[in-house]
């Protein structure tokens, strides 16, 4: 569409049209992008059919089988991602201080748990909330979405187009486990070395998009050892349907050594190497919120005190991983 040079255009763009272009963008897909952005598939559709009205160009080439952007949509996305960092940037700087950190700890009892208390005495008059969304894929969506403000988990094992929205600080390696029913023959060791669980399939998470980091890192893990994932299957919340999930199927369970107890199991730490998750946490890029600096100096307190950025002997990490610290 050609513009009248006499008469240049102005545009006066919504923020929501932004960033409705922003995740099919990213997504490639509408309906990956609505539930990114929890609407619906057709107020997201016409989200960006007002924009292409708005700015007179097409963004994206849609067919039955596939979306991708048009010159004008590439030339677009670098622009619509600074103005929505500054909007969000400008948001938080004036709404921070009146509301409520929501912190998402994935699951309870975890490490993190730790954190957020040490953050709320060092803040006492501020208002931290927890909220577990059980992987951190699935909460880095909520996170940039506004839905969230924090959380925890492996930033190298998320997309690179979740990354690049996301500030993140590293807090922990945290050695790995696995739970076995408890008349499982490992389960009476006091540590079960990698080896002894070749030809064993434990569950990972697999099928959950919540948690596709996850995943990732356990077949890394197993690669060459002759340890199978465990097919997809749903995910069981709550100890009692963990107990009876797991007195059907069997299948021990990657995990971490600070996972609570479930019952009719037990948890035991891997060795021979010690596997590593690391653990960071994330928040969306430009927030501003005294909660998130007491959250950076609790974890920095802790991780300091209790040896959670020491990477131990005889660990194994993912090879070229994002966001860990510099080795001297």
């Amino acid at each position: 569409m050609l513009l009248n040079a006499a008469v240049p255009p102005s545009y006066d763009t919504d923020p929501r049209l932004l960033r409705a272009f922003t995740a099919v963008a990213e997504e490639l897909h509408f309906t990956r992008a609505a539930a990114r952005l929890y609407v619906a598939q057709q107020a997201l559709s016409r989200d960006v059919r007002r924009l292409e009205r708005e700015l007179g160009a097409e963004l994206f080439v849609r067919t039955t089988r596939q979306v991708s952007l048009t010159p004008d949509g590439e030339r677009l996305l670098p622009y619509a991602r600074r103005v929505l960092a500054a909007h969000d940037e400008l948001r938080e700087a004036f709404r921070a201080a009146a509301r409520p950190l929501l912190v998402d700890l994935n699951s309870p009892g975890l490490a993190h748990e730790r954190v957020l208390r040490r953050a709320r005495e060092l803040a006492p008059d501020l208002e931290l909330m927890a909220r577990y969304e059980s992987g951190l894929t699935g909460a880095a969506r909520a996170v940039l979405a506004g839905h969230l403000d924090t959380s925890f988990g492996r930033y190298g094992g998320l997309a690179a187009d979740l990354r690049a929205g996301l500030g993140s600080q590293f807090v922990r390696y945290e050695p790995m486990a696995v739970i076995l029913p408890e008349d499982h023959p490992l389960a009476d060791l006091p540590e079960v070395p990698l080896a002894a669980l070749a030809g064993e399939r434990i569950y990972a998470g697999a099928g959950n998009e919540r948690t596709p980091e996850w995943t990732d890192l356990a077949a890394r893990l197993f690669a060459g050892r002759g340890i199978e994932l465990s097919p997809p299957a749903p995910l069981a919340v709550g100890k009692e349907e963990f107990r009876r999930i797991m007195a059907k199927h069997r299948h021990p369970v990657l995990a971490v050594v600070e996972f609570p107890p479930m019952p009719g199991c037990v948890l035991r730490p891997l060795v021979d190497p010690v596997p590593l998750s690391p653990v960071s946490l994330v928040w969306r890029k430009g927030l501003r919120h005294p909660g998130l600096d007491a959250l950076r100096a609790a974890a920095a307190e802790i991780g300091a005190r209790e040896g959670w950025l020491v990477r131990p002997p005889d660990s194994w990490l993912p090879e070229d991983e994002p966001g860990l610290p510099v080795r001297p």
